[in-house]
């Protein structure tokens, strides 16, 4: 069996951000907080404001909860709503946000050197994840993760994270029939330099 962490949502502790509009739960930041080239987080947006600014890295971005928002781009603005496929986007970018009806929850991955991706899970459709990656799941819903005879019961709002992904393919069966149920989540660490 390979090793694996699952933390919740609930057991992360929220940082408050600087700005006041809103906290963020950091479930995985690796190869350590202080210095990550990876990050997956879930945040609590509670009044409008802009995105911090993370030049040199790339984002994935999608909402839990709540009634949506709008991102402001340089030369656009995008509405997006939980059920919306994942967006990626610069992390120096930093766009505007306003909420559409109140506060909003969203998960979050973050890649620096490296590659990374999220994608919305299809119950019932297999996943796999990238040869030399790292890889998860996000679970928006309680149900069980399943590789070959491998399974782990996840409660709602769990991250199953795996450094060492077993092979081949990865089912989520939710408990229940739900929208969204869950995303799977890889990085791919660039070679260290020799």
């Amino acid at each position: 069996m390979n090793t694996a962490h699952t933390i919740t949502v609930d057991s992360a502790p929220a940082t408050p951000w600087r700005n006041g509009g809103g906290v963020t739960r950091e479930l995985l930041a690796w190869p350590d907080p202080a210095d990550w080239r990876l990050r997956i987080s879930v945040a609590d947006i509670a009044a409008d404001g802009p995105f911090s600014a993370f030049p040199g890295v790339q984002r994935w971005f999608v909402l839990l909860s709540g009634e949506g928002v709008v991102l402001d781009f340089d030369n656009h603005g995008l509405a997006l709503r939980p059920g919306d496929t994942p967006l990626a986007f610069d992390g120096a970018a930093a766009p505007g946000c306003r909420l559409m009806g109140g506060p909003v929850r969203d998960l979050n991955l973050m890649v620096r050197d490296g590659a990374g991706g999220m994608a919305t899970v299809s119950p019932g459709t297999a996943w796999q994840a990238p040869a030399g990656a790292q890889a998860g799941l996000f679970a928006r819903v309680p149900g069980r993760w399943r590789n070959g005879e491998e399974q782990r019961t996840l409660p709602a709002l769990s991250l199953l994270w795996f450094d060492a992904p077993p092979p081949g393919d990865w089912h989520f069966e939710p408990d229940a029939p739900a929208p969204a149920v869950g995303w799977w989540l890889h990085h791919i660490p660039e070679p260290a330099s020799i």
